[in-house]
């Protein structure tokens, strides 16, 4: 193989960057050549690429979002725009592709391996809902930034007695609120994979305001509610003034942790030698400390549910 490909897709995240690095002086090492296609793969069907060296990837190791950047692409997710990027990438001598990227981005990765292109992704989301891995790209870099934020935040709920409604992302996965909720030392975590008892949650809230608790903190995933509904709905019931904070966009950014950036270097290392060793169709994993390749099939055919472990501990620790 004396030339490969590589791009990011979807949502950006930490660690995006330091992925592309590691890959590119893998490949370099090695004597193949890769092409880095922008905007994800809209690249490919434009055409839209750079021969990617160690000088293109210099400095990039400790940037958040990619240099690459990245864009949904509805045209290939027709057979049409299949088929006129599997032909781009013959044309263009393109002999195995890595994709970095969320569910979506993954499911265009197996796309390519069934017409014949050897592919292998790279899990990288904040969300944290790849089957098959522990952990994605960007999901610890977020975590720490939404962490901060909340820390922030119970500054000015302690100063005032207050409750503040935060909503982190989390379309489909309730990992993030979860987790920054126990890290945090947060009082509720709303989250899609669990019913959740408004009542019971306002009542928890009144009982510690009357026994002297001076804030509080709820966290919201979107997927679960949203700010604002559930401060309509907590507003006067719990004893606290009420406040809500969107995080939004501010928990994709910013530089990797130092976990991300060694994941992403694993990660990006290792698509690269799959490639070479004549692998394709499988995604790299991190599970139970060990660096895994998963078939697509297997990814693709589960879906990842938060451990029961994290639930217990969360429900323990707030009450």
């Amino acid at each position: 193989m004396e030339r490969i490909g590589i791009l990011t897709s979807g949502g950006d995240c930490a660690g995006m960057n330091a992925a592309l690095r590691s890959a590119v002086r893998t490949a370099r090492k090695k004597g193949v050549e890769v092409y880095g296609f922008k905007h994800g793969f809209v690249g490919i069907l434009e055409k839209d690429f750079i021969s990617l060296d160690s000088r293109h990837v210099s400095g990039i190791l400790q940037r958040g979002g990619t240099v690459l950047q990245s864009a949904r692409c509805e045209e290939f997710k027709t057979n049409k725009g299949q088929e006129k990027g599997f032909s781009n990438l013959k044309e263009l001598g393109v002999g195995g592709m890595i994709v970095i990227g969320g569910d979506g981005s993954l499911n265009g990765a197996f796309v390519l391996h069934q017409m014949g292109m050897p592919t292998v992704g790279i899990p990288a989301t904040i969300d944290n809902d790849i089957y098959g891995t522990d952990m994605s790209i960007g999901v610890d870099t977020a975590l720490n930034t939404i962490t901060h934020a909340i820390d922030t935040i119970r500054d000015t709920a302690s100063s005032h007695d207050r409750a503040f409604i935060i909503e982190v992302m989390g379309r489909h996965s309730g990992y993030l609120a979860l987790t920054a909720a126990i890290a945090s030392g947060a009082e509720a975590a709303v989250i899609p994979e669990v019913p959740y008892d408004l009542g019971a949650i306002a009542d928890n809230l009144l009982q510690r305001y009357e026994a002297g608790k001076t804030n509080s903190i709820i966290i919201v995933a979107e997927g679960g509610s949203d700010a604002y509904t559930i401060e309509r709905k907590l507003k006067h019931r719990i004893g606290y003034e009420t406040r809500i904070t969107v995080l939004g966009h501010l928990q994709r950014g910013g530089e990797p942790s130092v976990f991300d950036r060694l994941l992403a270097s694993e990660f990006g290392m290792r698509a690269v030698e799959a490639l070479l060793e004549g692998r394709s169709g499988e995604m790299v994993a991190l599970q139970s400390n060990e660096y895994l390749a998963i078939p697509f099939e297997e990814v693709f055919a589960h879906k990842k549910v938060i451990p029961q472990r994290l639930l217990e501990l969360a429900e323990t620790l707030s009450s």
